[in-house]
């Protein structure tokens, strides 16, 4: 299969998630309504999905170690649509909030597995471009879903936004039984035995250089992810928008993911990653600069000036992410699968509690949204840093590279 076409199968199945949370921002005042709901209680449906997500990704990957890539694919975009169509149904928040779980169960089936995908096909300079080339379609999802979720809810109502998604799910089901490779072979798969996987995952935990990746990559996310969390209220009441305002929040931020997957694609032949990643945390770091110095420098944000930073922000998360995601897998390199779903577990958790805990507390204030990325992105900096000072630079990274005599 094209790399290319690979690419953007999966950035299709990466869309789960943020069409599962994005979609239905706009319809939350009206499903609040319908069903008779907190806001808080709103909130959880974000929490509940991203805690199932965090909670099932620890299987995933063994599941996909030990039977194959694509049967664990196929059956998590099949509970996928079935629960969208619960969701759907939902006559009462408890139940949404059941179907909400199951979606989270399924979603990281794609995603999670996808990334082994990658690197069971591709090594090195070529696995970091069709990484960037996953991020870059990936990336127009955060800008679509609550675009689409909005018009479908302004035409037919909040549980039509659901039935979209279980539309989606059947669809790109027929597209993965007709187009999915089979990347990992039955000799190199692990029987799955919980034991080994235990010892596997303690491993994991215990391998400071694997967490110190994850959390850098996680903490750059979180910053982002704090800003789509509180989406709702950073959109229709900061900047007084709407329901139909949330293009204003999101176009721009997919715009700054979609060129920094692109430079880091282009840098894969020419620059080695450790230089890559600097680049991309001065540009993160620029954009926490112009975040906090507008958003303490006026009373009240407003577009344009109040989303140009988080332009800028993901911009360099997207450069680094291929990077910081490659070297997390490369860890364990005989269990990519279990590795991806060790990584995504501890994503799940850190954006469940920026989701359910940290957005709830300070989305009321943009200045309290600021100084909360600032730090995020600190700390992921400082995790980058730490792992480069510890670690001995590989030697793929010390010697010419294929286009160009480019050293670190």
């Amino acid at each position: 299969m094209h790399p290319v076409r690979l690419a953007a199968l999966l950035a299709m199945l990466g869309m789960f998630g943020p069409f599962a949370i994005d979609a239905m921002f706009p319809a939350f005042k009206a499903m609040a309504a319908d069903l008779d709901a907190s806001p808080w209680a709103m909130q959880q449906t974000i929490s509940v999905y991203l805690i199932a997500y965090g909670v099932m990704s620890l299987v995933h990957g063994p599941l996909a170690d030990a039977f194959g890539r694509r049967p664990v694919v196929i059956a998590g975009v099949a509970l996928f649509t079935l629960a969208s169509i619960g969701c759907a149904l939902a006559t009462s928040i408890e139940a949404l909030l059941v179907f909400r779980a199951l979606q989270g169960f399924s979603t990281g089936a794609g995603q999670i597995v996808g990334r082994a995908i990658v690197r069971d096909l591709y090594s090195d300079a070529q696995a970091q471009k069709v990484m960037s080339l996953v991020t870059m379609f990936f990336a127009i999802a955060p800008a679509v879903a609550p675009i689409v979720g909005g018009l479908v809810f302004s035409v037919a109502g909040w549980a039509a936004v659901f039935w979209f998604l279980a539309l989606y799910g059947a669809s790109l089901l027929m597209l993965c039984l007709r187009l999915l490779p089979e990347t990992h072979p039955p000799a190199r798969r692990h029987p799955l035995a919980l034991a080994p996987l235990s010892r596997r995952y303690l491993a994991m935990l215990f391998d400071w250089r694997f967490v110190l990746l994850v959390a850098a990559s996680g903490f750059n996310f979180g910053a982002q992810f704090l800003y789509i969390s509180s989406a709702p209220i950073f959109v229709e009441v900061h900047l007084g928008l709407g329901t139909m305002g949330y293009s204003w929040f999101f176009v721009p931020m997919i715009i700054g993911m979609m060129v920094g997957a692109a430079l880091c694609n282009r840098m894969a032949t020419r620059v080695p990653p450790r230089r890559t990643m600097t680049i991309a945390y001065a540009v993160m770091a620029v954009a926490q600069a112009l975040n906090l110095g507008y958003n303490f420098a006026i009373d009240r944000v407003e577009v344009p000036w109040a989303v140009l930073p988080i332009l800028v922000n993901a911009l360099g998360v997207a450069m680094a992410f291929p990077v910081l995601t490659l070297k997390t897998l490369d860890r364990f390199p005989a269990h990519r699968g279990a590795a991806s779903s060790m990584q995504a577990f501890i994503w799940g958790a850190m954006t469940a509690v920026t989701a359910g805990l940290v957005s709830p507390l300070v989305s009321h204030a943009t200045r309290s949204l600021a100084l909360v990325a600032a730090v995020m992105i600190a700390l992921g900096w400082i995790s980058w840093r730490v792992f480069v000072a510890t670690t001995p630079l590989p030697r793929v990274e010390r010697e010419p590279r294929a286009v160009e005599d480019v050293r670190d």
